[in-house]
């Protein structure tokens, strides 16, 4: 369940921030739109964009630093769209293993390699009539990035292991935390496929900027933590609401929800107890002296590819750098067991999608 998304029907005194002497005065509903929560200027101004191309099929580019709420954008435009009866496929282009990003994308016919047991449709075939939100379109690697802008461009491609064209009737919104025009002028994107992109771009203001937005956040939150974990949170001090406020929240909304879940857990009592000492930066660990050969080559080849922005083949490749052959590093990367993914797991946690998570 979306954490933006909260029953209405509970008591409307419930939060409001404690003061010397509490009035018995209803709180205010906070602005409501798709599931998201928020009424300042630049909010407004971005959820104005998106009712106005909603409506069209234009292809929509979001862009937002890790937290913002892209997907709950998406799903917006979807909502408001025509579409809105049909499908909508969710892909994260960042989450799949390279050799399967074609196979998932576009399917594939029965023996087409090995383990390849029966046909498989793609996210494009799944997504047709209605809308495909591919999620982290930066992570894209350059040899499939053609054969992505053949279908956005033509409404057609081909399934592994076929010569046959499937026509398709797609609504495509992509969504990225990077920079693609920088990585466009490093050619680590191509130029024609961003501009396709790029037709409607909505950017997605973290956080910090639009503080105003925080107390309706943080309400919204406490109130769906103690349906959910039958806790007895009522109120929020009026302390603890400024200092939520004046904290920058690098991890944007997703960030702001865990906290309160975990201030929700803490709290004994009526009034949330929140561990605002917490709220800093962690300290990263100093990775210790490798003990093993295999342990220094997985060290060395984690840092060439986290240099290469886990781009693993063409010029500008973590593969060029090390003076292997593409394949060749993706084998040593499955034996060595590294992953995006899994190098994410051991990093703090800024991340986690927001307006409410995306």
């Amino acid at each position: 369940m979306n954490p933006e998304t909260i029953p209405n029907q509970q008591s409307a005194e419930l939060f409001r921030p404690r003061t010397a002497a509490p009035r018995k005065e209803k709180a205010t509903e906070p602005f409501r739109f798709e599931g998201m929560i928020g009424d300042s200027p630049v909010m407004k101004m971005t959820l104005a964009q998106v009712t106005t191309v909603a409506p069209t099929d234009a292809t929509v580019l979001i862009t937002g630093e890790t937290g913002t709420g892209k997907e709950l954008i998406a799903r917006a435009v979807h909502n408001l769209s025509p579409r809105r009866d049909r499908v909508f496929v969710r892909f994260n282009c960042a989450a799949i293993p390279l050799g399967l990003l074609e196979s998932e994308l576009f399917g594939h016919e029965k023996g087409a390699f090995t383990g390849a047991i029966a046909r498989k449709m793609g996210r494009f075939e799944l997504a047709h009539n209605g809308t495909l939100f591919l999620d982290e379109i930066g992570d894209i690697p350059l040899e499939l990035q053609a054969k992505l802008l053949r279908v956005l461009q033509e409404q057609e491609f081909e399934r592994l292991g076929s010569n046959q064209p499937q026509q398709v009737n797609v609504r495509i919104v992509a969504a990225t935390h990077r920079d693609l025009k920088q990585m466009v002028a490093h050619g680590l994107f191509r130029s024609d496929l961003f501009f396709r992109l790029n037709i409607f771009p909505v950017s997605l203001p973290p956080l910090r900027e639009r503080r105003e937005d925080i107390p309706s956040l943080v309400n919204a939150f406490v109130r769906d933590c103690v349906r959910r974990m039958n806790r007895h949170v009522e109120t929020v001090s009026d302390e603890t609401m400024r200092a939520l406020a004046e904290y920058s929240w690098p991890g944007n909304i997703r960030e702001l929800q865990n906290f309160i879940e975990r201030a929700v857990i803490m709290s004994p009592h009526t009034s949330l107890v929140a561990p605002l000492d917490s709220l800093m930066l962690p300290e990263r660990n100093v990775s210790a002296a490798p003990k093993t050969l295999a342990q220094a080559e997985s060290n060395f080849i984690l840092e060439a590819i986290k240099a290469a922005d886990w781009v693993i083949g063409g010029p500008k490749g973590a593969a060029r750098s090390l003076g292997i052959k593409r394949t060749t590093l993706i084998g040593k990367m499955r034996k060595l067991g590294l992953s995006r993914s899994r190098e994410a797991a051991f990093q703090p946690r800024h991340e986690t999608a927001g307006i409410a998570p995306a």
